[in-house]
């Protein structure tokens, strides 16, 4: 019964069934991380970025999981592994978390300082117990040969672990070093493109992304990271590690007679093979990048080829052992009662300080000697390629002009962002071209938004968006007491929705609508969470989002369909008239529900719910409109109509998109440094593909609103209501000022103008 015969032997035989499985499992997991780091590889070289950013492996929760799953055959300390597949298998797990180290290391960069923290603590507990198992199968025999290489590949792992640990205690200082740097030069670069204000403002923000784009670039932690002493060296380590296990595999199928192997079969069956053919594409994919960082490394530090100063070089920068310095000034943590039991804490610690401080030096110099031998031998290689490449810049510079081409980098120059002992990185930068905006504009100038585009033609830019103060009428009376703000989407919103349910305008006319709508919305959706940072219109926004949601996707307002209503034949003002008393009795059901619940005091107006907001809006709207059509002379017909409401919302979304210059502005501004670059490269996209509206709302950018004003709707509507002859005011002050005085009341009346 059970793992028992009859004579209660145990049937050992039984547990080694789901050996393969397990085997197949371990292949899985490994394949995972290969195809997670040909994705890093793949777009790094398809990206130009050969420092190789980690997007798709890094050091988080699920690339430990697949590493611990993918290391099975060299922690098992008890499973026979006699032949040649089982033990390259066991020497290939130990090379592929080597190379996953070395592979993920500038993902640190990207990471918050606790999140980094615990990440790296757990793939020290991971790498440590494989060290540990590894060992232990070395002395009971488990691994009986390839033992030198194994004893390579874990020095290799440990000084892997130890370089990825001390530069995850650089990364917070190397941040606010960089994050400071960047502030200045945004100034820096903001004031100088102001004193060029004869420039067209398309072209300034071109001048400050590029610049912007630069800064964003050289400043990006996982740059830093990568082209850090301790990112490149690994490289080597890792490229080492990869020729160990190439050594084992070639002296294994070449010449077999110089190893021997045991007889019999492991109980993982044939999948050791499949998993050491995994194992070894991944290490040899993965090895690509970090080998790529430590060449790169080589061209990067050594512009002149050879001409180095060795006393620098052997210079520890202070802002790798900045952090640890400022920890031993900063008192303990925990409060000791024992004056004497204070002083020894503070003293142990300091003491361990010290030697991670010694540690982190050492370190660091081991990366250098590694970097100079390299520079060393390598360096001579690159001798022909400079010459290959002053002759294609001298033939470039030829074709174009060379004075446009230097004043262009020495511009880009000063905005190349570096700590201390990368002087070299700004003549790099510059011979490698490395702004990217052109590439990102004529990429976004490809998806222009046509529909949205062809919308804002028929809007009056050169009368300033007039229809920006049409829409709401101070006439309509209010539905509470209270009104809410006006947020740009809402607006929009209703109004598109109110075209939508006029009958006899034709589906092509519709359809362009709704495609220019939703193109629309995405840059004000962008624009008003730009500037709105303190969020008060958030709720109006959302209300906007989700009505225009089902609006767009089921032709419904509010559960409302809009289909029938324009089904029906009714006239332009009987359709208003329909909408606002079916938004009014929404309203007031709202109100009801409320009372009902015994709620007493009343949300702030921009806090109502999505229904109240969608509906007071509605209202207001179509009242303004049935104003309007009682006011004109002429017959309102549906296309009128129609036209009337276009203008409307290519107004509001022209006057929206004024702002939306600045909003990029603040945006590469305040986003946080790790999605900075990403941040900067959208900005320069939607410029691109925003380029042509920008020439046409320009024209309505009006000059007695400032930056501050033109954000919100409810300025630009003062701006076009009809201002009050002075005279008028004066007689009007006048006659209020005798009927109070013949009344005998001390009270005064004040006229106040905007």
């Amino acid at each position: 019964m059970g793992g028992c015969d009859m004579n209660g032997l145990l049937h050992e035989e039984k547990f080694s069934t789901p050996m393969p499985w397990i085997g197949m499992y371990v292949a899985a997991a490994s394949l995972a991380c290969l195809i997670a780091m040909a994705a890093d590889t793949i777009l790094g070289f398809r990206h130009h970025k050969l420092w190789f950013p980690c997007m798709f492996f890094s050091i988080n929760a699920t690339s430990l999981t697949l590493i611990g799953v993918a290391m099975k055959l060299s922690v098992d300390l008890n499973t026979p592994m006699p032949n040649r597949h089982d033990q390259l298998a066991k020497l290939s797990s130990s090379v592929l978390i080597c190379t996953a180290m070395g592979n993920s290391m500038p993902s640190l960069g990207a990471m918050e300082n606790e999140e980094m923290f615990m990440n790296v603590i757990a793939l020290g507990i991971l790498v440590i117990t494989l060290i540990v198992n590894i060992c232990i199968q070395l002395a009971t025999g488990a691994i009986f040969v390839f033992w030198k290489e194994h004893a390579s590949i874990m020095f290799i792992m440990l000084v892997l672990l130890l370089m990825l640990i001390f530069s995850a205690l650089s990364v917070p200082t190397t941040k606010s070093y960089l994050e400071k740097g960047y502030k200045k030069r945004y100034q820096l670069s903001h004031e100088e493109c102001k004193n060029g204000s004869f420039r067209r403002e398309v072209y300034r923000l071109k001048e400050i992304l590029t610049k912007i784009w630069v800064m964003a670039h050289t400043s990006s932690p996982q740059f830093v990271m990568g082209r850090s002493v301790t990112c490149t060296a690994s490289g080597a380590f890792c490229l080492f590690g990869a020729m160990i296990l190439a050594e084992a595999m070639l002296r294994t199928y070449l010449m077999p007679w110089s190893i021997k192997f045991c007889t019999g079969e492991s109980d993982y069956k044939l999948t050791t093979t499949l998993i050491l053919f995994t194992q070894a594409i991944a290490v040899g994919v993965g090895t690509i990048a970090p080998a790529f960082r430590w060449f790169m490394a080589i061209n990067f530090k050594c512009p002149k080829r050879g001409n180095i100063s060795y006393k620098k070089e052997f210079e520890i920068e202070r802002y790798w052992i900045q952090g640890l310095m400022e920890l031993q000034k900063c008192p303990l943590n925990f409060r000791i009662q024992n004056k004497h039991g204070r002083k020894l804490a503070h003293q142990a610690r300091n003491k361990l300080l010290d030697l991670c401080i010694a540690m982190q030096k050492g370190i660091v110099l081991l990366s250098k000697v590694i970097r100079l031998i390299s520079i060393f031998f390598v360096s001579r290689l690159f001798l022909l390629h400079d010459v290959f490449k002053q002759w294609k810049i001298k033939k470039f510079e030829f074709d174009t002009g060379p004075e446009l081409q230097q004043n262009r980098r020495q511009d880009l120059s000063d905005y190349v962002l570096y700590l201390e002992g990368e002087d070299a990185l700004v003549h790099f930068m510059m011979n490698t071209n490395c702004d990217a905006t052109n590439h990102w504009i004529q990429k976004g100038k490809k998806e222009e938004p046509k529909y949205l585009i062809k919308l804002l033609e028929n809007s009056t830019a050169s009368q300033g968006f007039k229809g920006v103060a049409e829409f709401d009428s101070d006439q309509v009376p209010s539905l509470d007491c209270e009104e809410p703000p006006n947020c740009w989407a809402l607006p929009v919103v209703t109004l598109s929705s109110i075209a939508l349910a006029l009958p006899n305008i034709s589906s092509g006319s519709m359809k362009n609508l709704i495609h220019g709508v939703n193109e629309g919305l995405t840059y004000m959706n962008l624009i008003e969470k730009q500037l709105d940072s303190k969020g008060y219109l958030a709720n109006i926004r959302k209300a906007a989002d989700i009505v225009w949601l089902k609006v767009d996707l089921y032709h419904t307002w509010l559960d409302m369909d809009l289909g029938k209503v324009s089904l029906q034949g009714k006239s332009p003002k009987e359709t208003l008239e329909g909408l606002s008393e079916t938004a009014k009795s929404i309203f007031e059901e709202s109100k009801k529900k409320q009372i009902s619940k015994k709620i007493c005091l009343r949300d702030s107006p921009s806090k109502w719910s999505i229904k109240e907001l969608a509906a007071n809006s509605m209202y207001r709207v179509c009242q303004t409109l049935l104003l309007n059509c009682e006011g004109s002379s002429r017959n309102q017909t549906d296309e009128r109509l129609f036209e009337a409401l276009v203008v409307m919302i290519s107004d509001i979304m022209g006057a929206c998109i004024t702002n939306l210059q600045q909003s990029l502005a603040i945006r590469c501004l305040n986003s946080k440094i790790e999605k900075r670059e990403e941040s900067v490269r959208d900005a320069v996209y939607i410029l691109g593909k925003t380029e042509k509206i920008f020439s046409i709302v320009d024209k309505g950018i009006p000059s007695s609103l400032d930056h501050h004003q033109m954000e919100n709707i409810d300025e630009w509507r003062l701006l076009h209501k009809p201002k009050i002859p002075l005279v008028a005011c004066t007689s009007f002050l006048i006659s209020q000022s005798d009927k109070a005085s013949s009344a005998g009341s001390s009270d005064h009346f004040y006229l106040t103008m905007d």
